[in-house]
């Protein structure tokens, strides 16, 4: 795998999860490295235990970093894109003020922020690997917790992806509060209801 790129301390790597369930939110972290972290890639690409060890490190270490979300009903007012967008801004307005350059994994950024579009970001670009790990970790978190308070769904297995498992839930249950009535399976569900 080759070598992520580093950038200075005036970088902020933007990367969000969660786009495509049915249920949940979508995620976004913005993250300033202080200095290379070993081990950065793709969050998609490491283990459970592989991110949650590297979150944990970038919490740690890093000069700044935020997270932000975009619930189902933002999702639903607005659209996936435009509740991400959204959720970007927030997650940069947490940070601390700054001249900050803003890389961000994908090809749509604010265009407010003077940001750098990288697709595949997440594998070329340490601040955007650090934060997809961060985003990623928080999500799956949420949908563990959301597991808890919404049993039958199996949140904590698929993330509220569509999976067959999910999906079969769905015929079941019907439609949770933290379902996206926009997204096909479950709007068909919400229409013959």
């Amino acid at each position: 795998m080759p070598e992520l790129e580093h950038r200075g301390c005036g970088w902020v790597g933007l990367d969000e999860v969660g786009r495509g369930p049915l249920a949940g939110p979508v995620t976004v972290a913005a993250v300033i490295l202080a200095r290379p972290l070993l081990g950065l890639a793709d969050s998609k690409k490491l283990s459970p235990a592989r991110r949650a060890h590297l979150a944990r490190q970038i919490r740690a270490e890093a000069k700044a970093w935020s997270i932000a979300w975009a619930g189902s009903w933002e999702i639903e007012r607005y659209n996936v894109l435009q509740a991400t967008l959204r959720a970007m801004d927030r997650a940069l307005q947490a940070l601390p003020p700054g001249p900050w350059r803003v890389a961000v994994d994908g090809n749509r950024a604010l265009p407010h922020w003077h940001a750098e579009t990288l697709v595949k970001g997440d594998s070329r670009l340490d601040a955007i690997a650090a934060a997809s790990i961060l985003a990623k970790t928080a999500r799956d978190a949420e949908m563990d917790a959301l597991d808890r308070h919404l049993p039958g769904y199996a949140f904590a297995q698929h993330r509220g992806y569509p999976t067959p498992l999910h999906l079969a839930a769905l015929q079941r249950l019907g439609p949770s509060l933290i379902h996206r009535r926009g997204f096909a399976p479950v709007a068909a569900l919400t229409r013959n209801a």
